[in-house]
């Protein structure tokens, strides 16, 4: 990794892109470092949840569906609108803050949560939180980046955000191991991880992020934004393709409790399969974004989800070999690492500057909204066909939309 850690003031500005002469800012490790704290509070949660819902709290499959699904999607409700607030305001990090914050409440929320509904209340809060961060902190990211090294650096970002995503799980099942029905310590410690996760979000991020530096004694006055003004073409089709793949994209724990159901690992092992995964997303994260700075962001974007049709396929065999779940939980690594950052990337590069913030929330807004849909949809299709029949049928609608999207995605490349 090329890291700048130097002792520069805490400005996030396109100056500091420039200067950084194609290393990574300050500030991109500054937020890599807030996502690992938050994340080893969120995937501590996220890794037991699945197990916790269907065999403790004795959730269906549908419910737990629905359950993924405001997961996956709730935080749609607020992304363009946090968006739009950081590009009018041109401070993303007081709304990326007021994010995170939101997520640590959740925590506490958790602790006193008892039923299926406290619970979605709780997930809900938590993911609204994560719609109204991402954005501004994918700004932030974006600003204070060179574009000619855009993917490295979200693949840095994404690399330190990852190795909290492995250590959340890794966390819970160490806690799980020794304490017995040790839920509440689990969410105890994660809101814990949180709190830290914020103060380091208000004390060492700065407020601002721009073209220009904002204490020019002579500044011209911001123009008026409009959210219509990031709906370039590039955009647009840059959303549809991402929608149209986030409906046939399911969350990881659908896959992994159909590969429970075929007997290839205990229940204990559960949350450990989430590391897997996220050390694979880790390993491969900057490659993965150095290869789009090369290749193509966009080629890396769509086809970055074969790997995920493969997993879908792994966890359709059946066989409950241990072969097929590993290769299952490194696949989705892979998929991970070839289009979490990439996706920010490419809406990034496709709007105007002004409006950055307000285009990467627009595309991430359509992937949300379809992995919500996804979620529930394949909770009903898992009851009605069973998981192995479900896993397949949503493989095949993959690869059949894999080369539709790349087409249409070449042309927004152009």
């Amino acid at each position: 990794m090329y890291l700048s850690l130097s002792d520069r003031p805490a400005t996030s500005t396109g100056a500091e892109a420039r200067r950084s002469g194609g290393r990574v800012s300050r500030t991109v490790i500054t937020l890599g470092i807030v996502s690992l704290l938050t994340d080893i509070s969120s995937e501590s949660v996220s890794a037991i949840l699945p197990l916790y819902l269907t065999a403790v709290v004795g959730l269906s499959p549908v419910a737990y569906g629905l359950v993924d699904g405001l997961y996956q999607g709730v935080s749609s409700l607020v992304r363009i609108a946090a968006g739009w607030a950081a590009d009018r305001t041109d401070r993303p990090q007081p709304v990326a803050l007021a994010g995170y914050a939101m997520s640590a409440v959740a925590r506490l929320g958790l602790l006193f949560a008892g039923g299926f509904g406290t619970i979605s209340a709780a997930i809900s809060l938590d993911r609204v939180g994560k719609g109204v961060r991402t954005a501004p902190r994918d700004a932030m990211i974006a600003a204070s980046s060179d574009p000619a090294h855009l993917g490295r650096s979200f693949g840095v970002h994404r690399a330190l955000d990852t190795i909290g995503a492995t250590l959340g799980p890794l966390l819970a099942f160490v806690i799980l191991w020794r304490i017995a029905d040790g839920y509440d310590t689990v969410l105890v410690v994660s809101l814990g991880f949180a709190v830290l996760g914020v103060a380091t979000m208000a004390c060492f991020v700065p407020f601002r992020t721009g073209a220009v530096r904002r204490t020019a004694p002579h500044r011209e006055p911001r123009p008026t934004l409009r959210w219509r003004t990031a709906l370039t073409p590039g955009l647009l089709r840059l959303t549809g393709v991402s929608g149209v793949l986030a409906l046939l994209t399911i969350g990881d724990g659908f896959v992994y409790l159909a590969l429970l159901d075929t007997g290839g690992f205990a229940a204990q092992w559960f949350p450990v399969l989430y590391v897997g995964t996220n050390l694979a997303y880790l390993t491969l994260a900057v490659p993965m974004g150095r290869l789009a700075d090369r290749a193509g962001r966009a080629t890396v974007l769509v086809l970055g989800h074969l790997p995920l049709a493969a997993a879908y396929l792994c966890a359709a065999s059946g066989s409950g070999a241990l072969w097929t779940t590993c290769a299952a939980v490194l696949l989705l690594g892979v998929f991970y690492a070839a289009t979490d950052g990439t996706l920010a990337a490419v809406a990034g590069q496709l709007v105007p500057e002004t409006v950055r913030a307000s285009g990467i929330a627009t595309a991430q807004t359509a992937v949300a909204v379809a992995r919500l849909v996804a979620a529930t949809g394949f909770g009903l299709l898992w009851y009605a066909v069973g998981p192995r029949v479900a896993m397949l049928a949503v493989c095949v609608a993959l690869l059949a939309a894999i080369p539709a999207g790349f087409a249409v995605l070449r042309r927004a490349a152009r």
